[in-house]
């Protein structure tokens, strides 16, 4: 676990929401470094090491393009600065990662709302959700992936949206086993996301969502070519 006041981010943009029930949001997204979840699919792979020779300065990592292992030590008051600097107007952050949940986000959490930004974190469920009341939580449930993290019933129960990736029937099976201990009011909001945008995947997410009353989340700044 990381300390509170410390964060070590990979990456800071501002862009457009493009999967599940925020999409179409304006957001400043907030990538932070180290998972050891090892998902097959998973499109970050540069976020997964927290190697120290990667360590670099927050500006050399804002000049980058492209993805990279590098990353930066911040704190609560050099993060907002930053945000400043680069004079970004979207008034929602997304904590993303690697595995945000790595971190203890409440001080974060708590210090975004205070500045009037709304928060939201994209987790795998496999770590304890730990950020404010307010916090809108997304967990996209990976199950029995290489790194042998199980998926945690706390998580499930702190979801307020759940967004599974899907390409075959197993998958579909996984997450209605995790939804036995969705027993919160209201419950979570239920995705499929095709994995990769796969044609057969595609045809089985809305299939079942269609049956079981689920949505739809498609990748769609994938589609549109932005971050």
């Amino acid at each position: 676990m990381q300390t509170p006041t410390e964060y070590k981010i990979n990456e800071v943009f501002e862009s457009i929401q493009g999967e599940g029930a925020l999409t179409g949001v304006p957001s400043i997204f907030v990538r932070l470094q180290g998972c050891p979840v090892g998902c097959a699919w998973c499109d970050t792979k540069h976020t997964w090491t927290l190697d120290e020779q990667f360590q670099v300065s927050s500006e050399q990592v804002m000049a980058e393009s492209g993805e990279s292992e590098n990353w930066f030590a911040t704190s609560i008051e050099q993060l907002l600065n930053l945000f400043d600097r680069h004079q970004y107007q979207a008034k929602n952050i997304i904590l993303t990662g690697g595995e945000p949940c790595m971190y203890d986000l409440r001080p974060l959490c708590k210090a975004l709302f205070d500045k009037g930004y709304t928060v939201s974190v994209e987790t795998s469920g496999t770590y304890e959700i730990k950020v404010t009341p307010e916090t809108w939580v997304t967990v996209s449930p990976k199950v029995d992936m290489k790194g042998g993290f199980k998926v945690r019933e706390d998580a499930i129960l702190r979801a307020n949206e759940i967004k599974h990736p899907v390409a075959m029937e197993k998958h579909i099976e996984e997450l209605e086993n995790l939804l036995v201990w969705a027993t919160q009011i209201p419950a979570p909001l239920v995705y499929l996301q095709p994995i990769s945008q796969q044609k057969r995947a595609t045809e089985l997410a809305v299939k079942t969502c269609i049956a079981k009353n689920w949505r739809l989340s498609l990748q769609t700044h994938k589609f549109i070519g932005i971050e």
